[in-house]
């Protein structure tokens, strides 16, 4: 096991009315809030209205319209409004864009040049606003880490920006505000949750036991509880052990002791960059893809390891039962009714290659990932995934 640090400073408020502690949160920072939302699905639930209600006594800013996939130039808006207006603590109430967008803005209001300046060279940031959360999606895991994904609309570049300022104040995690989300989005955060572990699972060093055993009792809630959600829009006990999968799945805890590059989601960020899709759906079209890619001598035995523990597989044959695994995930994928080819997204193959190029251009993919692959295996993957 390698040697780490753990230190994770949000403040949890999980369950049921949590929301309630907003105002006394809030003004531990100052009276100024920026809200930060999306295309006002918090407006139809009455969660917009409750805000407001609870925050009576705040000046409140609003930045709406936060994309899927958030871009720089809603971050440029809303370090504008942070500027302008004097902001204590910017209010994210949604899902990972949200909270990744807010994050950017939160340390692009004490940075003299551009956003985007930050993501290039993560030593620049210095400062950030202080973030509370109201978690209505349950994918990114954005609630309990400093990390933050956003997409450069002129380059179609998605890359991180990260730093121990960005980690939230406090997340407030209430199941019963994932009632409401479409079949679509409960689908596509499931298989972002079950592809952050994977990631973290999947990894260089596999001496980590505890770490392993921790990840796949997360991928076993994910693919217990996914097709209850999915059922059952309003069970508590299938939403808020998802809710909870989603934030042990990237509050670092599965990746202790471990270590190394990620290998699907930086080859997914190049389809969301160039295509603008759904990110979860994108991760389940490619991970079985490059599950089959990789395995081979050095890697079987993870993968057999995978399919008798989180999928209870009996078969003694590695190679057969590593292969079982990946089956009865892409079944998964496919029963959660997420797309198993890139075309039924809408992306051809013209760029293949060049998207190929950026993920390893962009990434440590291709010296540093549990299989490094170059750019030549990046396109067979894309290619196996439209077979």
């Amino acid at each position: 096991m390698n040697n780490f640090n753990f230190c994770v400073p949000t403040d949890i408020r999980f369950g049921k009315d949590q929301i309630e502690c907003l105002p006394e949160e809030l003004a531990k920072y100052g009276k100024k809030v920026l809200l930060v939302y999306g295309g006002g699905s918090i407006k139809k639930t009455g969660l917009y209205d409750k805000v407001y209600t609870l925050l009576k006594d705040f000046e409140i800013f609003e930045l709406s319209g936060i994309e899927p996939n958030p871009k720089l130039s809603s971050v440029e808006a809303g370090t504008e409004i942070c500027k302008k207006e004097g902001i204590d603590v910017i209010l994210a109430v949604g899902g990972g864009s949200c909270i990744d967008a807010s994050k950017h803005i939160a340390c692009s209001a004490y940075y003299d040049g551009k956003p985007w300046d930050l993501v290039m060279d993560r030593s620049k940031v210095k400062k950030a606003l202080p973030i509370a959360v109201v978690l209505t999606i349950c994918a990114t895991g954005s609630e309990m880490n400093s990390g933050a994904v956003i997409s450069n609309e002129e380059t179609h570049e998605k890359l991180e920006i990260n730093s121990p300022l960005l980690y939230p104040a406090v997340s407030i995690c209430d199941p019963t505000y994932l009632y409401t989300l479409p079949a679509k989005q409960t689908a596509a955060g499931t298989a972002d949750i079950i592809s952050h572990v994977f990631e973290q699972y999947f990894q260089p060093n596999d001496g980590a036991f505890i770490t392993d055993r921790l990840s796949e009792g997360v991928l076993k809630t994910c693919f217990e509880y996914g097709p209850v959600a999915m059922k059952e829009p309003e069970n508590y006990e299938a939403r808020s052990n998802l809710m909870w999968a989603s934030t042990v799945g990237l509050n670092h805890l599965l990746t202790v002791g471990k270590g190394g590059a990620w290998s699907v989601h930086p080859i997914e960020h190049e389809l969301s960059a160039f295509y603008d899709i759904t990110h979860g759906e994108g991760l389940a079209i490619l991970t079985p893809a490059w599950m089959r890619y990789v395995l081979c001598d050095d890697t079987v035995d993870r993968f057999a390891m995978y399919a008798k523990n989180v999928w209870n597989i009996t078969e003694t044959d590695k190679y057969k039962a590593a292969n079982a695994g990946i089956d009865a995930t892409e079944e998964f994928f496919k029963k959660m009714g997420l797309p198993t080819k890139l075309s039924q997204v809408g992306i051809p193959s013209e760029k293949f290659e060049e998207m190929a190029k950026e993920a390893v251009r962009t990434s440590g993919v291709s010296n540093r990932s549990y299989y490094p692959l170059q750019v030549e295996d990046i396109v067979k993957i894309f290619e196996m995934c439209n077979e």
